[in-house]
């Protein structure tokens, strides 16, 4: 089995010189800034713990900041490396608060393996896993279910999507994905991926949108990412100028490339193994106590192996909400991980 690294990346948006620089670009850059970019959740330590308990296997954890660090992180952890950005990110495109920039340049961290699986911040290990969960015979575990949610830049009614629209990144992506491969001939050379029994009644996606020539889109299931450094060198070299552009942008624009583009490509490229959907689950925070209750309920419940959790909560409680998921969390882990002080 080869080794297998980590990679997440986390912003302190509470730091005060990442808070100064960031202002010092933000009139004549800012895009995509919302505050669910950068709020912290506190809830970073079982990110932490439930990489021990769950990923025993892990070979190194790379911790990617743009330079400040939780003051209960210990650093001198054996598997553990931080990373600042200038560490791997070229230096004509820093600062950077793009989450775009910091993905897309991932495959430069020194020292990375070929194999890794990246993790948002927003991303956690509830249950046990193995190597074998992200990676299978040298191949990244993923899903290749198409989507019909973007045909040639128009959506589902045929109405053109503006290019300042949040799906224009995605549109983006599929314009690359359809430019290097040939749908029709992807699945026939690999019809046992795509139509695996591992996506369920998902399969019947791939059925209804087989007639088209193009892809349309792929679903993603927003859980921790396996993905190869050898995918990032092979997009770079193709399309260098379009990944230079957007990694220009000093805040996310909808005109941007995104890290998914490196998912898409594996599994459009046939390179990789089918995975379960229902190995993870993208629950959203919202406004909702009713609704959040349930995610509460799931998370001490540890309803599935991994989650993502979106944050969509601009409610007046946001102080309530944070703790009452850090309860979650602390039924699943309630003991200090060796990555803590």
């Amino acid at each position: 089995m080869s080794k297998i690294d980590i990679v997440i990346t986390w912003v302190d948006n509470t730091d005060p010189e990442w808070r100064r620089e960031k202002a010092a670009y933000q009139d004549a850059d800012e895009k995509d800034d919302r505050e669910g970019r950068y709020r912290d959740w506190g809830l970073l330590k079982y990110w932490f713990r439930g990489i021990e308990k769950n990923a025993p296997w892990v070979n190194r954890v790379f911790f990617v900041t743009y330079g400040h660090l939780p003051e209960w992180l210990n650093t001198a952890h054996p598997k553990l490396t931080i990373i600042n950005h200038k560490d791997y990110i070229p230096e004509k495109y820093l600062p950077t608060f793009s989450s775009r920039t910091i993905e897309l340049n991932l495959h430069r961290i020194p020292g990375l393996s070929e194999e890794f699986v990246y993790f948002n911040d927003d991303m956690y290990l509830l249950k046990p896993t193995k190597e074998t969960d992200f990676f299978k015979n040298g191949l990244p575990r993923e899903i290749a279910i198409l989507h019909a949610e973007l045909i040639n830049g128009e959506n589902e009614y045929g109405d053109p999507i503006p290019p300042e629209h949040y799906y224009a990144t995605l549109i983006y992506n599929m314009v690359l994905i359809n430019r290097y491969f040939d749908k029709k001939e992807t699945i026939r050379k690999h019809w046992t991926k795509w139509f695996s029994l591992k996506y369920g009644s998902k399969i019947f996606h791939n059925l209804l949108l087989l007639p088209l020539n193009k892809f349309t889109g792929l679903r993603s299931m927003h859980v921790p990412y396996s993905l190869k450094k050898s995918t990032f060198e092979e997009v770079w070299e193709k399309e260098p100028e379009l990944l230079d552009r957007t990694c220009q942008h000093k805040f996310r624009e909808s005109s941007d490339l995104s890290s998914r583009l490196f998912s898409f490509w594996q599994v459009a490229k046939g390179d990789f193994c089918p995975r379960s959907i229902k190995t993870g689950f993208l629950y959203t925070i919202k406004n909702s106590e009713a609704h959040n209750q349930t995610l509460y309920k799931d998370i001490a419940g540890q309803k599935y192996q991994m989650i993502c959790l979106n944050d969509l909560y601009f409610g007046d409680d946001f102080e309530g909400v944070k703790h009452r998921l850090q309860q979650a969390f602390e039924e699943v882990f309630p003991e200090k991980s060796e990555f803590e002080l």
